[in-house]
């Protein structure tokens, strides 16, 4: 699959090496050439160029930049982005008195609707922002056994299979969660965790499974 990478961060090139590693192109484009050269070759061989290359590039195309500037950069590239399933990995988030915070309103209204909305010929898929960017440079994410499951909203049929063809190939499990009205969930689960996590504490352990409690029978209506 052909890849382009809008921004020239940490998650681009955890995102890009991943899925360099998976045999896909990759272009990751910037504003500033320079940062886009060195986030291509730290991400293991990917190539590199302008903004406009990078959301032209291929079938998929990810934003990997500041929430805040996420929306205003995809509305400049909405030509180019028309028919193109476009990745959203951003966290809308600002500090707050008791920890982050979304900067959203929530609800239906979330980063990634705003991106659909400054792109209306795009396909908008809120994928890849629950987990921290250093998941994704382990050769596969696999924890307790089981692999990674990547949580994911789209309204749309076709960019869910991409999704799940591109998560499949770098080693996790596609975890379909409705559509885009619900990316606001998914935002907030990402608030959530990083709150736990600057705490110093671990996510993971809010959420053990039912099953696991003595004598749980788990839904099996036993």
């Amino acid at each position: 699959m052909r890849i382009g990478v809008l921004g020239s961060g940490a998650m681009a090139v955890a995102l890009g090496g991943a899925w360099v590693r998976a045999g896909h192109e990759v272009l990751v484009g910037g504003r500033d050439p320079g940062a886009a050269s060195r986030a291509a070759v730290a991400a293991g061989g990917a190539r590199s160029g302008a903004l406009v290359d990078a959301a032209g590039f291929g079938e998929a195309v990810l934003v990997a930049v500041p929430a805040d500037v996420a929306a205003g950069l995809v509305g400049s590239l909405a030509a180019e982005l028309a028919g193109r399933t476009v990745l959203d990995c951003t966290v809308p988030m600002v500090p707050g008195p008791g920890g982050p915070v979304l900067s959203t309103a929530g609800g239906r209204d979330s980063g990634a609707a705003r991106l659909a909305a400054a792109a209306p010929g795009a396909r908008v898929v809120k994928v890849f922002g629950v987990c921290h960017e250093s998941i994704w440079t382990l050769p596969k994410p696999v924890f307790e056994g089981a692999p990674l499951a990547v949580p994911f909203c789209t309204d749309d049929p076709s960019a869910a299979a991409l999704v799940a063809e591109l998560v499949t190939s770098t080693g996790g499990t596609p975890l379909p969660c409705g559509g885009l009205d619900r990316a606001g969930l998914l935002e907030a689960a990402a608030v959530f965790a990083i709150g736990v996590w600057w705490s110093g504490a671990e996510a993971r352990h809010v959420f053990p499974a039912p099953a696991l409690a003595p004598g749980a029978v788990d839904d099996d209506h036993r």
